[in-house]
């Protein structure tokens, strides 16, 4: 969770994002985070001592700064989805080949998110 609701204080989509920041960490050392710490302990250091995981030094640069600008202590310096969505565009480079042959795979390209259904 956002600091900022682990202290009770108001929230918005940022809150949201901060936790898109631990997904993606989660994601790329395939680790739970702040093992070794009961729920208490992770409370206070991430809600009141400003704590963040250590990123990963073999992270893709992009992602390692995409998690980073996730995880500002204040809200609104982190991106919105809007701004994560163009980010995240280049990264599709490390999970889907350049020259995929389409016949081949039954995963699409690209996947278009829309804000409205």
């Amino acid at each position: 969770m956002a600091p900022e609701v682990l202290r009770k204080e108001p929230s918005n989509e940022k809150c949201d994002v901060y936790s898109f920041g631990i997904i993606l960490w989660e994601l790329a050392p395939l680790r739970l985070p702040w093992s070794g710490m009961n729920p208490m302990q992770v409370v206070g250091a991430v809600g009141f001592q400003d704590r963040r995981l250590d990123i990963p030094k073999e992270l893709d640069p992009l992602v390692a700064r995409i998690i980073w600008e996730c995880w500002q202590t204040d809200p609104s310096l982190r991106p919105s989805f809007a701004e994560l969505t163009v980010a995240l565009k280049p990264l599709q480079r490390l999970v889907i080949p350049l020259h995929q042959d389409q016949s081949s795979s039954h995963m699409p390209q690209e996947i278009s998110v829309n804000s409205t259904p």
